[in-house]
């Protein structure tokens, strides 16, 4: 089972407007505590990608993100891609790009168990 961490721990702030953006400073902290994601080429969203076993194992890990997602109030894009290929970006619209919710819900989704391929 994979480890919960400290910001796995923390809940979402509810976002309304004028949120700002990370800083280059808070940013690398909060992604050296979710080391599988990636930030994005538009610099805007992080990311992470999965190879499932099958098609129902990854069905059944994106309606357990969708549960954590919904009820942290924060949602990620979902993308099943060329199957069995799974992406799940976060970004908060509202700030217009990173804030420390995505990185919380990371956390969050990095405890989640999938059956990966191979």
């Amino acid at each position: 089972m994979p480890k919960v961490t400290e910001l796995a721990k923390k809940r979402c702030v509810p976002c309304e407007g004028n949120v700002p953006r990370l800083t280059p400073a808070e940013f690398e902290s909060l992604r050296s505590q979710v080391p599988d994601w990636s930030l994005t080429a538009d610099g805007l969203r992080i990311r992470r990608d999965w190879v499932v076993k099958d098609f129902a194992s990854g069905m059944d890990f994106f309606h357990r993100v969708a549960e954590v997602a919904e009820a942290e109030g924060h949602h990620p894009d979902l993308y099943l891609m060329g199957y069995p290929k799974l992406v799940i970006e976060l970004w908060t619209h509202a700030a217009g790009g990173l804030t420390e919710n995505d990185f919380i819900l990371a956390a969050k989704i990095d405890t989640l168990s999938v059956e990966l391929k191979g």
